[in-house]
């Protein structure tokens, strides 16, 4: 079809859904968005062709810098992008063949960087979660201590109080923990994430054990999709993540970036 584009606001989840759904493990994330409470924080936009719909674009605002998903059509993402949503500093995540419209309006810091899509492929989740505690939010800071010296994107408090964390205490200071970016029970999807041990406890374990203890709790509340992130070159990660279920769905590319754009005017 060689149709006119438009591209403009979304706001029906129905036709959202539906749309993320023809590639549910890529838009995991995304679908997970449409929960209430997290729907109100993002901003969507939808290029259509001959009245159908063929790209989308999510900023969710609820992180800083915002988070920019891009997934469908390139040519549609590329009018997107010019015409209908462009935060100025994001977090920006898309496909490989999304990288020229992508160039063609933000700058990335650095280069994006090459990451998988990996999927929990079996429910039953090895063991090793012992000495493993469920956080809650008054284990906020603590977690934020162990995370930010590492340069770990994604993490926000609220992310407690409404996912599944788990850590492993010594001393009565945390020594590793792990949880979720998010938990949809509605639409049946979790991203697991902030994962990390600190340096001087690495190599005893408490990294598995705290992404066991994590999914299995995923696991036992009925959650279908379960999906996490890893880069390309952490073969590390990579195998620890294959030892619990998990393979490598698809790739993508992630990264801090800036609009190169004038802004969008105020409608």
């Amino acid at each position: 079809m060689n149709g006119m584009w438009t591209s403009g606001g979304l706001s029906d989840k129905d036709r959202i859904h539906t749309f993320l759904s023809t590639d549910r493990l890529y838009a995991a994330y995304a679908i997970g968005d449409l929960e209430p409470g997290l729907f109100d924080q993002c901003d969507w936009a939808g290029a259509e062709r001959d009245g159908r719909l063929e790209a989308l674009g999510l900023q969710f605002r609820g992180l800083s810098p915002a988070a920019l998903f891009l997934m469908g059509d390139p040519e549609g993402l590329r009018i997107i992008l010019r015409d209908s949503l462009r935060p100025g500093r994001v977090y920006l995540t898309c496909r490989e063949e999304h990288l020229p419209a992508a160039g063609a309006a933000y700058a990335w810091d650095g280069g994006p960087r090459s990451m998988w899509r990996m999927t929990l492929r079996t429910r039953d989740v090895p063991s090793g979660q012992t000495g493993c505690v469920r956080l809650t939010a008054i284990h906020a800071d603590a977690v934020r201590e162990l995370i930010e010296p590492e340069g770990i994107s994604g993490f926000a408090a609220a992310q407690i109080g409404r996912g599944v964390f788990f850590g492993i205490f010594e001393d009565g200071r945390l020594a590793a923990a792990a949880g979720t970016h998010l938990v949809s029970p509605q639409y049946g999807v979790a991203g697991v994430g902030n994962v990390i041990t600190r340096p001087d406890r690495r190599g005893r374990g408490y990294g598995r054990a705290v992404t066991a203890a994590v999914v299995a709790e995923l696991v036992r509340i009925g959650i279908p999709t379960i999906v996490l992130n890893a880069r390309h070159d952490n073969a590390a990660a990579i195998r620890l993540y294959e030892s619990l279920g998990f393979e490598r769905y698809c790739a993508f590319y992630e990264g801090p970036a800036a609009s190169i754009l004038p802004p969008l005017p105020l409608v």
